[in-house]
């Protein structure tokens, strides 16, 4: 035990000293508010406005309703034009339009026309041509509305009489379907993250040391099961020691919220923070995020252990060998909107369980509710499966890793190395 524990203090204190992990525990989160704000900047500036000319031959588009629109929203301008039909299906471009529509004689104000062509200089995307489809309905709406005589006042006593519907959970009312689903992305996405990386490291270090011949000076006084296991703990525990920094810089920013008060009614981005608090079962999306990222680390690790044990410094043989077990963790990822946008599916259900796609499933899942969306026999058979599953996947990668860290020169197929986890020995 002693040998386990010196072997996770050198692991765990050589990463944690280095300067890469300072800085990205420090740096992760501000890169990771600044991507999600700077796409969305960019995305908002980076945007062309369509410039549309529209000559109409029905007479109900009038210049005053398309004034209104293009003041309403800037995405795309369209303009009124008397240029004769022939001449602006020609000189459009010249003439300072990326495109023009042609409205005709024939629109009816009762019937009216199911499409329109809108003819570009250039091909437009699926989501191009919907600002100016907004803006023609939107006209067309009104010129509708003005024929059956309803004014401003009757449209909005119209607008005020929508029936409205929210979604409560009976059994969790504090639940807000949002909240959790940007909770559960972000749950789950940190753990994709953890588990990809940091297996990712125990692998690399467990190639670099037999290589470089130190685990066979190490397996002199440690077994090879042992010398597995602190290596996996030893990351683990780095891993997790950089997840409970963030954890810690979230409950100080929504302290500095709570204690702020009156301005935080002011603030609409402080007040998210605290509704993110308030309308989640945070005791247990936190317990849950901790077990899932701590049993899907073991799960997965042993295993990425035992194939760095059974390669050599050839990167390709570890790519190759690795990609089969990283394939579960990347169609968790891939399908993890589907178990956001139905939490209680089959999908998400069963994915929940199995150990393979639990920690990255169950985590979207959680935040929607305990037990009104996750019943608790569903949390507690995950956990239980997940615990056999991490026991099973560390012993038997620990026989694997027994013969593939001291065999050199032999490119070891994924046949062989489950022939090397079933031998009895």
């Amino acid at each position: 035990m002693n040998k386990i524990l010196l072997i996770i203090k050198r692991e765990y204190l050589t990463r944690v000293r280095k300067k890469t992990f300072v800085i990205s525990t420090l740096l992760f989160p501000l890169l990771y508010l600044g991507l999600i704000f700077g796409t969305g900047y960019i995305a908002a500036k980076s945007g062309s406005s369509l410039h549309i000319a529209i000559i109409d031959s029905s007479g109900y588009f009038d210049k005053g309703k398309i004034e209104r629109e293009n003041l309403q929203d800037s995405s795309s301008v369209l303009t009124l034009v008397t240029i004769p039909s022939d001449s602006l299906k020609k000189n459009f471009v010249s003439l300072g339009y990326d495109g023009y529509i042609i409205v005709p004689d024939t629109l009816n104000w009762e019937t009216g026309i199911k499409k329109l062509p809108l003819h570009t200089s250039r091909t437009l995307s699926l989501e191009g041509s919907v600002p100016v489809k907004r803006k023609l309905n939107s006209i067309w709406n009104t010129v509708k509305n003005e024929k059956l005589g309803i004014d401003e006042t009757k449209k909005k006593v119209l607008e005020e009489s929508e029936i409205s519907v929210s979604t409560e959970n009976v059994n969790d009312t504090t639940a807000n379907s949002g909240t959790a689903s940007v909770l559960g992305f972000i749950s789950a996405l940190l753990i994709y993250f953890i588990l990809m990386i940091y297996g990712s490291q125990v692998m690399m270090g467990v190639m670099e040391e037999k290589t470089t011949r130190i685990a066979e000076v190490i397996i002199s006084s440690v077994k090879p099961f042992q010398l597995m296991l602190g290596k996996v703990i030893g990351i683990g525990l780095v891993a997790l020691t950089q997840v409970l920094l963030w954890i810690v810089f979230v409950f100080v920013i929504y302290n500095v919220t709570k204690a702020t008060g009156s301005a935080a009614s002011m603030s609409g981005a402080i007040g998210s923070v605290q509704q993110v608090f308030a309308s989640t079962n945070f005791s247990y999306v936190l317990f849950c995020f901790v077990f899932y990222l701590i049993g899907g680390f073991f799960f997965y690790a042993s295993m990425f252990a035992a194939i760095g044990s059974a390669v050599n410094e050839d990167m390709r043989e570890a790519q190759s060998l690795s990609f089969p077990l990283m394939m579960p963790i990347i169609f968790s990822i891939v399908t993890m909107q589907v178990v956001i946008k139905d939490p209680t599916g089959p999908l998400a259900t069963w994915g929940s369980i199995i150990p393979f796609t639990s920690p990255i499933y169950m985590m979207a899942r959680v935040p929607f509710g305990v037990p009104g969306t996750v019943p608790f026999w569903q949390l507690g058979l995950s956990i239980i499966c997940l615990i056999g599953g991490f026991i099973f996947t560390t012993w038997f990668a620990g026989k694997i890793y027994r013969t593939g860290i001291l065999m050199y020169g032999k490119k070891p197929s994924w046949k062989e190395l489950i022939k090397w986890g079933l031998r009895k020995n």
